[in-house]
C-alpha cells in the first residue's frame, strides 16, 4: 500500500515535538530500569529500544481515550505516547501500588489503562489479536468511528490466532490496525525460520479485503504516513490493516537474555547503524522543528524526570497481601435468598428447550447480549438446536454463526465484553473441542480481572456440552469440569434438571463475571430432567446447592448425569435396607455450596462423591478432601468416591458402561458403606 510522502506536513511542530519526546523517554526509560535491576530494585525488564520511532508514530496517528490498544510487552514507545506517564511506568516497573496496569499484581511492561481504553494485556505471545478483533465488532455493531490497535512482533505471527484474527477482521471489514514490528528475532529465532515467505505482508496477502503496509520501522516520516493512511481508512469504513514495519532490536529480548549467545557482532552493528532515534533528530533538525541544541536539552530534562520518578516510585507502597483474593471475582452481592417454588410454573420442558427459552428471554431483557459460536443461527440453532428461532427472533446482527475456530470465539468475546456495552453468550458445540480455546479462558478472560487489579472484567457466558451415556465416543463425550474447576476467576455451572438450568442459565447472562455453563447433552432431552418450567423472573443463585432427596443416614454428592443414576439407586437402596439417603445435587462447582455439603455429612457421618469424570483428578477428590478437613470428627466411614475408569471414554456400548459409572456401581458403592 503506497502512503502519502509528506504526511507530516500536516501535523503541529509540537505534534511532532511531542512525539520525539515519548520515544527518546522510551530509549532512556529502558537504561535506566537496567540500572534499576542491577541494584535488585527490579526483578524483570523487556524494553522498547529500537521500536520506538514505529510505536509512537502510530500512537501518534490515533485518539487516544476514543479509540482502543491492545500493546504487547515491547509498546513502551505506543504507551507513552498514547497517555501513560513516565511516573506510571516507574510504579509498575518497581511493582508499586497505583501503577495504572496491576498495581503491582502483574509483571511490568504488560500495559494496561482504563483512562486511555489500554486493555490489560498478558504474557502469551498472540492472544491480543482476537480480542481485538472483538472490540472492534463492538465498534461496528455501535456504529462509531472506533479505531482498535494491537501489535505485536513478527514471531508471533506464526500463532494461528493471529490469522484467525485477521481472517475474522477482513470477513468483516472490523477497524483494526496490526501493527508487526519486525525486529527478525523471536527471542532467538531468526525470521527465516518463522515464515515461510519473506515478510509478514507477504504471507497474508491471500485474506481479501485488507490494507498491507511494508514500512521502514526506523523512519517516522515513513512510519507515520502508513499508519495515518491505515487510521484514516478504519475511520471510513474500510477495513482492517497490517503495518509490517522493519525495526531494530537494540537490546536482548528482556533482562533474562543474552542475545550475544545467538546474535554476531556485525549483526549487532548494522542494528545500531538503522538507530530510529538518531535518525528521528536528523529528519527533525533538517525540518527545522528541532535544533540540535533542542534535542540536547529535551534529553536533559526527560533524564531528570525519569531519575525522580524512579526515585518518588520506589518510596511508594507496595501492594497489600491483604487485597490477594480482591480481585479474582466481581465483588460479592449481598447473599441471594431460595428461590421459592416459582409462582408461574408452566408446563414440563425438556432441558434443551428450557435452555432455548432462557436464552430467548435474556435477549428480549437485554439488548446487549449477543449469541454466537457455531452452526448456531437460522434454522439448525446449534447442532443440539438450543438456539433455534433466536435468529429469527432477534435478527442475524445478535445470533450468528462464527468460524469453525474456538480460540476464535471466546477471543472476539473477550473483546466484546471488556467494552462494558455487550454481553457476548457463546457456544462451543462440543466439551471435547474446547481445547482450542484454553489459553483465551485460563490466561485470558479468566485472570483479567485479577491481572488489571479489578480494573477491567470480562463477563461472559461459554456455554458448551458435555458428557457420555450417548455412545458419542473418545471425541464426543468428555467431562471437562475438573479441568475448569480449577481455574481461578471462572464461574463453573453444571445442572442436571430443566428447572435448573433455566434458572441458573438467566443467572449467568446476568452475571459479572465470567461462566462456563455445561449442558450434559445426554439430559437434554430425557424425561428424568424435566421439570415445570420456571417464569421469567425466576434465578437460581449460584452456589446453593440443592437436596434432591432427604435422607439421614448416608450422603451422596454429586451433579450432572450422576444426579439421577443416584437417585434410582437410592431408591433401591433403601427399599432393600430400610434407610434414608440424603442426596446433595452440587448444581455449581465454583462456586461450591460448602455448607449444604457439611451440614448434611455432620447428619449422616458417611459420604459418597459421585461424577461422571474420571476418578483420578475429578472434581470429587477436592469435595472429599474438603469434607474430611471439615468433617473429620463427624465422620463414620472414609469418604468413598464413584466416578468414571482413568481412561478416555470409548465407543463401543459394552466398554462405554464398563468406562462410565453405573447404577450399579453406586449401590455396590451404597451397600459397602452401610455395612462399614
Amino acid at each position: 500500500m503506497k502512503v502519502s510522502p509528506d504526511a507530516l506536513a500536516h501535523l503541529p511542530a509540537d505534534a511532532i515535538q511531542g512525539a520525539y519526546r515519548s520515544a527518546l523517554a522510551a530509549r532512556l526509560i529502558d537504561a535506566k530500569i537496567l540500572i534499576l535491576l542491577r541494584q535488585g530494585k527490579v526483578f524483570f525488564h523487556i524494553g522498547c529500544s529500537g521500536h520506538e520511532v514505529a510505536q509512537v508514530a502510530v500512537a501518534l496517528a490515533m485518539r487516544p481515550g476514543h479509540d482502543w490498544a491492545y500493546p504487547y510487552y515491547r509498546d513502551l514507545g505506543f504507551s507513552l505516547q498514547y497517555g501513560y506517564t513516565i511516573e506510571e511506568i516507574m510504579l509498575e516497573a518497581l511493582h508499586r501500588r497505583g501503577g495504572p496496569s496491576s498495581n503491582g499484581f502483574a509483571m511490568p511492561f504488560h500495559y494496561g489503562h482504563r483512562k486511555w481504553r489500554i486493555v490489560s494485556q498478558s504474557s502469551p505471545t498472540g492472544t491480543q489479536y482476537l480480542q481485538a478483533v472483538g472490540t472492534a465488532m463492538g465498534a461496528v455493531k455501535e456504529g462509531t468511528d472506533e479505531v482498535v490497535y494491537v501489535s505485536s512482533g513478527e514471531g508471533a505471527t506464526s500463532e494461528g490466532e493471529f490469522h484467525e484474527a485477521v481472517n475474522w477482521a477482513a470477513r468483516g471489514k472490523f477497524p483494526v490496525i496490526f501493527l508487526i514490528q519486525n525486529n527478525r528475532y523471536a527471542i532467538s529465532v531468526p525470521v527465516r525460520d518463522q515464515l515461510a515467505g519473506e515478510s509478514v505482508s507477504g504471507m497474508i496477502k491471500g485474506y481479501g479485503r485488507l490494507n498491507r503496509y511494508h514500512v521502514d520501522g526506523c523512519d517516522f516520516a515513513e512510519m507515520f504516513g502508513a499508519a495515518a493512511d491505515a487510521v484514516a481508512r478504519a475511520r471510513r469504513g474500510e477495513g482492517p490493516s497490517v503495518i509490517e514495519a522493519d525495526t531494530v532490536r537494540l537490546l536482548a529480548h528482556s533482562s533474562s537474555d543474552d542475545q550475544r549467545k545467538y546474535r554476531d557482532a556485525h549483526d549487532l552493528e548494522e542494528d545500531v547503524k538503522r538507530d530510529p532515534i538518531p535518525r528521528m533528530e536528523r529528519l527533525l533538525t533538517e525540518k527545522g522543528i528541532l535544533s540540535p541544541g533542542d534535542c540536547a536539552r529535551i534529553r536533559t530534562e526527560i533524564q531528570s524526570r525519569i531519575d525522580s520518578a524512579a526515585e518518588w516510585a520506589e518510596g511508594r507502597p507496595l501492594p497489600d497481601p491483604a487485597d490477594l483474593e480482591s480481585h479474582v471475582y466481581a465483588p460479592a452481592l449481598p447473599p441471594a435468598a431460595p428461590p421459592a417454588t416459582p409462582a408461574a410454573a408452566g408446563a414440563s420442558v425438556v432441558m434443551v428447550d428450557a435452555i432455548n427459552h432462557a436464552l430467548a428471554e435474556e435477549m428480549a431483557l437485554n439488548p446487549r447480549m449477543l449469541i454466537y459460536g457455531e452452526d448456531v443461527a437460522g434454522k439448525k440453532g446449534g447442532v443440539f438446536t438450543a438456539t433455534r428461532g433466536l435468529t429469527d427472533r432477534f435478527g442475524p446482527d445478535r445470533v450468528f454463526n462464527s468460524p469453525l475456530a474456538e480460540a476464535s470465539i471466546v477471543g472476539t468475546a473477550f473483546g466484546l465484553a471488556v467494552r462494558g456495552d455487550f454481553k457476548p453468550v457463546v457456544e462451543i458445540q462440543f466439551g471435547d473441542y474446547i481445547w482450542p480455546a484454553l489459553m483465551q479462558i485460563r490466561d485470558e478472560v479468566a485472570m483479567l480481572r485479577f491481572r488489571s487489579c479489578g480494573q477491567w472484567s470480562c463477563p461472559m457466558v461459554i456455554r458448551v456440552a458435555v458428557g457420555g451415556y450417548i455412545h458419542g465416543g473418545l471425541y464426543h463425550s468428555q467431562s471437562i469440569d475438573g479441568f475448569f474447576s480449577h481455574i481461578p476467576g471462572l464461574r463453573v455451572v453444571y445442572p442436571s434438571t430443566a428447572a435448573d438450568a433455566k434458572g441458573l442459565l438467566k443467572t449467568a447472562c446476568r452475571s459479572a463475571d465470567p461462566v462456563l455453563f455445561l449442558e450434559h447433552k445426554g439430559l437434554y432431552r430425557q424425561a428424568f430432567a424435566s421439570s415445570p418450567e420456571p417464569g421469567p423472573d425466576d434465578t437460581i443463585p449460584f452456589g446453593l446447592a440443592s437436596v434432591r432427596h432427604a435422607g439421614e443416614d448416608v450422603t451422596v454428592v454429586t451433579w450432572g448425569m450422576l444426579v439421577q443414576r443416584t437417585l434410582d439407586a437410592v431408591r433401591k437402596v433403601e427399599s432393600a435396607h430400610g434407610l434414608s439417603i440424603e442426596v446433595i445435587d452440587l448444581r455449581t462447582l465454583n462456586p461450591l455450596d460448602t455448607e449444604a455439603v457439611y451440614n448434611s455429612v455432620r447428619k449422616t457421618g458417611k459420604v459418597i462423591v459421585a461424577h461422571e469424570d474420571t476418578l483420578t483428578g475429578g472434581f470429587g477428590a477436592e469435595v472429599a478432601a474438603l469434607i474430611s478437613s471439615a468433617c473429620f470428627e463427624r465422620l463414620d466411614a472414609p469418604v468413598t468416591r464413584v466416578a468414571a475408569r482413568d481412561t478416555p471414554v470409548p465407543y463401543g456400548p459394552t466398554l462405554e458402561n464398563a468406562m462410565l459409572p453405573q447404577e450399579t456401581d453406586l449401590i455396590r458403592a451404597l451397600e459397602a458403606l452401610i455395612r462399614y
